[in-house]
């Protein structure tokens, strides 16, 4: 049944009419570190009544505030594509959510549809919601949607001074994310030896598609709505692979007909600089060693996805 759920997904996420559709947590969304705490040590109740106390202190940014802002920015003008919209999805109440919608409207964000669940989790929702991305601070919601065929990530605490500017720019990982976790499978079990022989042997045959691959083409249906040199999205493929395992990455790429502005083939190399020097607005990562170099630098999603992400 879930392979069913899996597939209807993936076609519904393939009309290219219907808006780029990201559901983001309002911990994602504003700083909520404080608020937490009271949730964390006095109960639900009295986070409920910390919030409706302050609904007019409006929240600071959280992490994933700036990739939100960028994404609205996309709905300016006349686009000519199928625009972006976002959908908070909350674990508050609508009564204690009130602050978040006041800091969202105070923000002067987009944000016109939530969903409040007040204390369970919202994953049911992302179906109908018809979800192309899921931003949370809560990893059980995270899996499920992962399981369930979305593209999902963690939303993970970090500096706060991030790169800036007025172009999205988007990283992804490989496998395990844009691609399937077929090949770190035999990494893990075989070693580097018998991987770099294996993909280099399978070159031509393209990867399997992992959970971002449709996020993936839904951004570079925005992208083809604008010339090349003068365009609002940029992506970065950053992943350890080297020589000989580039091609097969490279090729399966071609085959899907998706472009990649950059890619980093780092062996290896911590990630962080290089996602700094490319300015990603955040980084998507199934391996929490890279998510924890590049959280200190940019924004990251930890995708608990794969291999390396047992259970």
């Amino acid at each position: 049944m879930e392979d069913i759920r899996v597939e209807d997904h993936k076609l519904q996420m393939q009309d290219n009419t219907k808006p780029l559709v990201v559901a983001i947590s309002s911990r994602a969304l504003f700083d909520l570190d404080e608020s937490h705490s009271v949730f964390e040590s006095k109960g639900l109740e009295a986070y409920a009544r910390y919030q409706i106390d302050r609904e007019n202190e409006f929240l600071e940014p959280g992490e994933a505030f700036q990739l939100v802002k960028k994404l609205l920015a996309l709905n300016a003008g006349e686009a000519g594509h199928q625009g972006v919209e976002v959908i908070l999805v909350s674990r508050n109440s609508a009564d204690s959510g009130l602050r978040i919608f006041n800091s969202i409207e105070h923000h002067g964000l987009d944000i016109e549809r939530a969903v409040f669940t007040n204390g369970e989790s919202p994953f049911r929702y992302m179906k109908a919601i018809g979800t192309n991305l899921f931003l949370s601070g809560h990893a059980d919601d995270v899996r499920q949607a992962l399981k369930a065929g979305f593209a999902s990530a963690m939303i993970l605490p970090g500096a706060r001074n991030r790169p800036d500017g007025d172009q999205l720019r988007i990283a992804f990982d490989g496998d395990a994310v844009l691609f399937s976790d077929e090949a770190e499978k035999v990494y893990q079990a075989e070693g580097l030896e018998v991987f770099s022989k294996l993909e280099k042997q399978r070159a031509e045959t393209p990867l399997p598609e992992g959970p971002f691959k449709p996020l993936m083409q839904a951004l570079q249906n925005i992208q083809s709505a604008y010339p090349i040199d003068n365009n609002p999205i940029r992506t970065a493929l950053v992943t350890a692979r080297s020589a000989p395992a580039h091609k097969r990455v490279i090729l399966t790429l071609r085959e899907w007909g998706i472009r990649i502005d950059e890619a980093l083939f780092l062996g290896g190399k911590p990630k962080g600089p290089f996602l700094a020097a490319f300015g990603a607005d955040i980084f998507f990562d199934d391996q929490q060693v890279h998510c924890d170099s590049a959280r200190a630098h940019v924004a990251t999603g930890h995708v608990p996805n794969g291999v390396r992400n047992p259970g």
